[in-house]
Order: C-alpha cells, then sequence, then structure tokens
C-alpha cells in the first residue's frame, strides 16, 4: 500500500492528478478511478496539501505557519537586527501585525485545492471494481474526512470562508460565474460537524496501528475535528460577539459572519461531541510504569509526586484512578520525543506521521534543532517567555513564588499572580550529594572534587519542585541536555548555562535566548543536533478533547440541563455542568502530570474554573499549536498578546546570577494585538479571482 506522506509520490503524480484538466474528460477520469493504484494515488494527492503551508506542529518558515508562537513560545532566527536576509517573517512582523495580505498566505490555495481533489475522488470511486465494498467506504470516508480537514484548517485560521459545492467547481467558467459568498462561522462548523459525522460512518477504524497507514484519519480522527469546529463556534469569539469587528466581518450582502446572539446550548452540543470520543473506550492517555531502574541522569527512578493533602487520594490508586504505578515525567515527555510511535499510542488520534520528509523548518525536527544549544551545534532560538514558565504548578500543585508578579494589577490579570517573592537562592554541591533536588538530573560523583560537580548545582531554587511537565518541556538556566548518542564524549549529559559570556548566552547575533530560557519538549535524551530521533506529530491528541470537554461543561449555567443525541444517534446524552462530568476531563490529565485535583471552590466558581482550564490547556499543549487559536476564540489575546513579554536578564554573567533570575521586560520581542489579527488576510489575487468574497476587517482589498 502506498503512503500517503510519500514524497516522492507527491511529485511523481501531480501531473496527471491535476483534476481541473479533466474536469469535463469522464473518460479521463473513469481510467484513474477504475485503478487501485490510481486511486491510491489520487488519494494521496488529495492529502498531500495539509503539509507545507498547513502543517501544525512545526517550526516556522516563510510561506508556512507560525503558529507554534504566541505569548508562551517565541523564536529569535528571523531577526532584521543581525540579519536583514532573514526578515521574510520576523517575530516583530508576526507579533506586531505588519505582515501583509499577500504574505504566508499559501494555505488558503493548498486548502481549496485539496478540497477539490478530495471532492472528485468522492464523487468517483464508487466507479472502482478493483476493491471490495469495505475497501471503498474506507477510502471514501478518509476523501471525506481530509475535505472537511481542509475547511477546519480555514476556519481556524480565516474564519468564515466560502463553502465550494459538493461536486467541486468548473475553473474554466467565469470568475463571475464561480463567485461563491464566505459562509457563516456557525455555517462551516455545522458543515464541517455533519461531514465529519458521514465520514466517521464511512471510516472502518477507530485505530490504525502500523506505521505505513498511521497517517489515515480514523472515526476518532473524524469525531475529534467535529469536537474542535463545535468548540470553536461555541467560543466568545464567534458565539454571541458584538463587537467593533464582528459587526464589520460581513459578506458581499452585508450578511453578519459572526453569530451576535450568544446560544448557551452550542456549547452543551461541543460537550457532546467530545462525549462521543470519550465513549468509544479506545483512547487513552499514554502512560508509563513506575521505574526502580538508575540508569544514569536521564533516567532516574520515577518520582513520587507529593501527597495531594485534600481531594481525591491519587497517590495509592493505580492508573486510572492515580498515579501510584506510573512515571509521570516519562508519560509525558514519551509522548512528544519519539520514544513511542504515534502508531503504538492511543492518544493520538491524528497525525500527519512521524517521517521527515520535508525541510527542518517544515516539521518537528525543525522545532528541535532551534531548541538545541548553539555550543553544542544547535541553533538556539527557539524559547519560553516568563509566563509560560509561571504557568507550570509546584510538584504539590501549588503556584510558584512570584507567578505572574509582573503583571499584577493588569486588567485579566485578576486572581492570576502570586505576590510572593521569587526564590533566590541556588542548589549547592551538598543538594546534590543528599539527592535533595533528583528532578534536575544531577548525580553526584563519588571522588571528583566539589569544585566539578556540576549537573545539578548552581540551578536557581525557582526550578526545583515543579510539576513533571516543567522538567519535560523547560531548558531553564542550569538544565541537563544529555545527548546521548552524541559521539563527542564531552557534549553528554551537559549542563548548559545561559549566562551571558557562555557559548550559550547573549550574544550579539540571532542565535542566543531573549528570556534566557529554553524548550525540551521533543527533544529525546538520545538526540543531539547532528542525528535526532523522528518525531510522531500530535496534530489531536486525546488529552485536548478531554480537556474541551471539561471546558464545554464548565460554560454551562448551574442548573441547565440538554438533551444532545449522540453522533451516531444511538443514545442521547443529559449534559450540564457537574463536578463529576468536568472531573472526568480534568483527572486523567492531572493524574497523568503527577498534579492533584482543583480545588472544590475551583469547581463550585464558573470564573475560577475558567481560568484553571485556559491555564491547563497552555501548559499541557504548549508546543503544539493551539494556542495561538485558543487565545482568538476566547478573545483573550486583546490581553494576553498585549503585555510585555518578560524574561531572565539575558546581559548578566555568572557574576551576577541573582540579577539574571530577576524577571524584566525583553524589548527583543515585542508584542501587540489588533482586532484585525483575529483572522488571517485574504491574499489579494483570491478577492480578485471571486468578486464576492469579502476581506477579513482591518485588511486592505488592493494593493
Amino acid at each position: 500500500m502506498l503512503m500517503i506522506t510519500g514524497a516522492g509520490l507527491m511529485s511523481s503524480c501531480s501531473d496527471y492528478l491535476d483534476s481541473d484538466k479533466y474536469f469535463k474528460d469522464r473518460t479521463t477520469i473513469e481510467s484513474v478511478f477504475t485503478n487501485k493504484q490510481r486511486v491510491e494515488e489520487w488519494l494521496a494527492y488529495a492529502y498531500s496539501f495539509l503539509r507545507d503551508d498547513n502543517a501544525e506542529v512545526v517550526s516556522k518558515d516563510p510561506g508556512t505557519n507560525p503558529f507554534c508562537f504566541a505569548d508562551d513560545m517565541y523564536y529569535g532566527d528571523r531577526d532584521e537586527t543581525y540579519d536583514p536576509t532573514k526578515n521574510e517573517l520576523s517575530y516583530k512582523k508576526f507579533k506586531l501585525g505588519e505582515y501583509g495580505e499577500n504574505n504566508w498566505n499559501g494555505s488558503w490555495e493548498r486548502c481549496y485545492k485539496g478540497i477539490y481533489q478530495a471532492s472528485v475522488f468522492i464523487h468517483n470511486i464508487d466507479i472502482n471494481k478493483e476493491m471490495t465494498a469495505e475497501e471503498i467506504l474506507d477510502y471514501k470516508g478518509q476523501a471525506r474526512f481530509v475535505r472537511a480537514y481542509y475547511y477546519w484548517l480555514l476556519l481556524r485560521r480565516y474564519g468564515p470562508v466560502p463553502i465550494v459545492p459538493d461536486e467541486g467547481v468548473d475553473y474554466t467558467q467565469s470568475y463571475d460565474k464561480i463567485a461563491t459568498p464566505r459562509s457563516s462561522y456557525e455555517e462551516v462548523a455545522n458543515f464541517i460537524s455533519s461531514e465529519m459525522i458521514q465520514a466517521a460512518k464511512e471510516l472502518q477504524y477507530y485505530r490504525r496501528m502500523d506505521d505505513e497507514n498511521v497517517a489515515r484519519p480514523t472515526k476518532g480522527s473524524a469525531l475529534a475535528t467535529r469536537a474542535y469546529a463545535l468548540i470553536f463556534a461555541a467560543s466568545p469569539l464567534a458565539n454571541g460577539n458584538n463587537d467593533e469587528f464582528a459587526q464589520a466581518m460581513v459578506d458581499d450582502q452585508g450578511r453578519r459572519l459572526l453569530s451576535p446572539e450568544y446560544s448557551e446550548e452550542k456549547w452543551a452540543k461541543a460537550a457532546a461531541a467530545c462525549r462521543d470520543l470519550m465513549e468509544t473506550g479506545q483512547y487513552d492517555l499514554y502512560h508509563v510504569s513506575k521505574s526502580t531502574s538508575n540508569n544514569g541522569p536521564h533516567d532516574r527512578p520515577t518520582i513520587t509526586p507529593p501527597t495531594p493533602q485534600e481531594g481525591p487520594d491519587f497517590a495509592t490508586k493505580n492508573w486510572p484512578d492515580g498515579w501510584a504505578n506510573i512515571d509521570p515525567l516519562k508519560s509525558y515527555r514519551n509522548i512528544f520525543d519519539g520514544t513511542v510511535s504515534a502508531a503504538s499510542n492511543s492518544e493520538i488520534l491524528f497525525t500527519r506521521s512521524s517521517k521527515n520528509t520535508n525541510s527542518d523548518d517544515f516539521n518537528i525536527s525543525g522545532l528541535v534543532l532551534h531548541q538545541m544549544p548553539k555550543e553544542d551545534g544547535g541553533w538556539n532560538t527557539h524559547g519560553l517567555t516568563q509566563k509560560m514558565v509561571d504557568a507550570y504548578y509546584m510538584a504539590d500543585g501549588s503556584n510558584c513564588r512570584g507567578m505572574n508578579a509582573m503583571y499584577a494589577g493588569v486588567p485579566g490579570y485578576e486572581e492570576r499572580t502570586d505576590s510572593r517573592t521569587r526564590e533566590t537562592e541556588f542548589t549547592t554541591v551538598e543538594d546534590l550529594k543528599n539527592n535533595k533536588y533528583p528532578e534536575l538530573g544531577g548525580l553526584y560523583e563519588v571522588g571528583k572534587p566539589d569544585d566539578q560537580q556540576k549537573p545539578g548545582v548552581g540551578v536557581s531554587l525557582q526550578y526545583v519542585n515543579r510539576e513533571p511537565r516543567f522538567y519535560a518541556s523547560v531548558a531553564y538556566n542550569g538544565s541537563m541536555w544529555y545527548y546521548l548518542n552524541d559521539p563527542q564524549e564531552s557534549h553528554r549529559n551537559r549542563q548548559v548555562f545561559y549566562y551571558r559570556g557562555t557559548g550559550d548566552g547573549y550574544m550579539n547575533n540571532a542565535y542566543h535566548l531573549r528570556t534566557g530560557i529554553g524548550i525540551k519538549k521533543f527533544v529525546k535524551p538520545t538526540d543531539y543536533p547532528k542525528n535526532y530521533t523522528e518525531k510522531p506529530e500530535p496534530a489531536i491528541r486525546y488529552a485536548d478533547i478531554l480537556l474541551l470537554y471539561a471546558e464545554a461543561l464548565n460554560e454551562l449555567s448551574d442548573g441547565a440541563t440538554y438533551n444532545i443525541p449522540s453522533w451516531d444517534e444511538t443514545t442521547t446524552y443529559t449534559i450540564s455542568r457537574t463536578k463529576e462530568e468536568m472531573q472526568k476531563g480534568i483527572h486523567p490529565v492531572r493524574i497523568r502530570a503527577g498534579l492533584p485535583d482543583y480545588s472544590s471552590a475551583t469547581y463550585e466558581t464558573q470564573k475560577l474554573m475558567r481560568i484553571a482550564l485556559k491555564r491547563e490547556r497552555m501548559i499541557e499543549l504548549m508546543g503544539e499549536g493551539k494556542r495561538y487559536f485558543d487565545l482568538r476564540r476566547w478573545k483573550d489575546a486583546s490581553i494576553e498578546e498585549t503585555v510585555l513579554t518578560y524574561g531572565c536578564n539575558v546581559i548578566m554573567d555568572s557574576d551576577n546570577r541573582d540579577k539574571f533570575h530577576t524577571p524584566v521586560a525583553t524589548f527583543d520581542l515585542p508584542t501587540a494585538f489588533a482586532p484585525k489579527m483575529y483572522f488571517w488576510p485574504v491574499k489579494h489575487d483570491e478577492l480578485k479571482h471571486n468578486v464576492r468574497l469579502t476581506q477579513a476587517p482591518g485588511w486592505t482589498y488592493y494593493d
């Protein structure tokens, strides 16, 4: 069977798979769809548009997308300050909305090409006689999924978009005849929903557990995307939005495209869509068994989380009711670093594959190389903000000292700051000798002089006793980079500092961390800059769906009850905001992370629960391309992306380590938000070709 992600396949077949040129030629169409190999190739070509500009968990690059970077992550290697030739998509341009209508806009065209290819496939696959009825149905479901998924990608990025005729568009006709206006946001979301229901009926599998076919969608892929679309349609940007931007978002007849009337039932329907996934019984959060082995700094015995002081006793119960028999650090880290394949991971609901067939900037390997320290051959340009670091909990589930203190008094940060002074001390050799902070990965070497005991020593106490996801994700100052497969022994198990004057600290070029805080997520202990493990793309994870379920329930009024049919109408769910139901979404994520449950006060107060859930998503999904769009659907971007970006004081050297760890505004990372940045603009050429297509508010129509 041909792999749908094969790079050679896309180029070799593109000539005869250009369906525009065969639109009216039934003979040619029939010659394709009566041949099983060509059917495979046509479907692969329809899939091919999911890559490049439509990749999701990727580094940025001119012509693709920078949407892994919001207020949590940043990049510094497209910076005109150091190299004008690298300014095609500088962080400044991206964050200040200084990109234009014709910049980095290939996604629109690629999505509609993919939609057209999939539509032709759906309308012609039934004539094939070489395939079984089950194969034809599954292939039709795949094409229907990918077509609806392109609409999902369009909806997230461009908002309300045109829904083209089901049979496709004959582009040989005049522009006036094929002109199509934008559909409303709700109409697009409902179209995705109905198409994904049909795709789920046609698709034959809940999981595809072989590497060759793992990128083909399943029933779960379809149901999860449906849940996404309904969640976005229920969110504040599209549900009861009457601000100036929403009033200006209209079609060519002046019809409002973002619903001005609020409907709570949309949240109930979104919750039911998430419930559809949960009721299949086919999916679970990935987890690793507890270990007592000590195989070096990278593979220490499981660190047992503190026993919860209140709430459910997760400490004495086994998974899925507790963490007694799992390793929270490895359970989270291994999902992303290539330890486990997508085919073997019941948490991955959709992936484009783990094959690194694109350039480094178009896949997860690009993220990894940009994250690795410069002194060892990495690019050292992707990092985290202080806000992101502060979001991670302490090991006992409490806030870190000084959390978001730099934003105290800022509207929108009420109940989200900690007024205590940040930790100012550092770990010592004595701490290492007593194994006081095993989470740092340092090991005391008997017989070695104390002044040479480096891994685990000299780390700010701001970075100790944090939750496991912190250590799987954050390259804090003084963290360990293992590089176990690096042929140079001096590179292995290296403690990396970002002080000025070090090989990885501040320097007068692009290759330094602007905040002095790096990223470990997606990096496997055996990876090093010249060789790293292939990573499965977590385009859709079950953990995301669980958090969305809790979010949707939380938005319901106390006492409100909705009866919503399941996707296949075989049962009806009673949907209401109850602690027990919200815990079904929260508990698996918190248990896997080794954290206690939320307090009763949090569950009882909608606002507090909303704050907690947004924070949970920020942590759990960091670096997966979700937060940029979350901030927009919540209408939080006007708060989160307008406050100053903070980080460590990177111009300080190791003699001023206390000042280095005192957060300061990072003016190299400017940020702002204007309403026009809710949606990406449409290219001028597209507006000329489709005379009924309206531009997003705030953007221009012509060059």
